[in-house]
């Protein structure tokens, strides 16, 4: 997979996945918001829709490519455990951290096994309604959202929330007023939230 390796001071790694349109440098800055120390891993969507990168294909606007999803999802986490064997780093200490279309990876992740021990979902959807979640005691998740989010609408939100409850998951949802858009105070509750994970 495309992507950019940055060392960092701490054992944590990052790993950035961009919304749709995105490259591997749109998320730097934002993590270095969260914790300028880690080490961080950005990745680049090699899937293109009318010229702008993506990680799995759709069908529509907010209509996913479940095929795809699940193939690219595959290719996700075996590319964390080359990454962390190339990189030296630890693979348990991968906190995967994503916006819209990079978030929706993750979620697919999560919906699959139980992959990481914290997770930071910027603007995400539910993944794919057809799985039967595994067990994620000890999964931590961030979710933030927008009131207003005409991409990703609240109820999709509230949905993943409980799913991923439900499954065993410890969620945080944060929401601020506006709409698909990040803004400030959603990264300044993110920070709290994933501090006590960074070592």
């Amino acid at each position: 997979m495309i992507h950019q390796f940055i060392k960092g001071t701490t054992e944590t790694t990052f790993v950035l996945l961009h919304g749709t349109g995105g490259t591997e440098q749109d998320l730097i800055p934002l993590a270095k918001e969260l914790d300028p120390n880690v080490n961080i891993l950005t990745l680049r969507g090699d899937v293109l829709e009318n010229g702008m990168s993506r990680f799995f294909r759709r069908h529509a606007e907010g209509v996913l490519d479940l095929e795809d999803l699940k193939k690219q999802t595959e290719r996700f986490l075996a590319f964390l455990d080359e990454a962390a064997a190339e990189y030296g780093i630890d693979r348990d200490k991968m906190i995967p951290l994503g916006y819209s279309n990079g978030a929706n990876l993750i979620g697919s992740a999560l919906y699959r096994q139980n992959a990481f021990e914290a997770s930071l979902l910027f603007h995400p959807m539910v993944p794919d309604r057809s799985l039967t979640l595994p067990s994620l005691s000890g999964a931590n998740v961030f979710i933030s959202a927008g009131e207003r989010d005409p991409i990703c609408p609240k109820t999709e939100t509230e949905e993943l929330t409980s799913t991923l409850r439900t499954a065993g998951a410890d969620v945080e949802l944060f929401y601020h007023g506006g709409g698909h858009e990040l803004r400030m105070e959603e990264v300044e509750a993110a920070r709290t939230w994933v501090t006590p994970y960074i070592g």
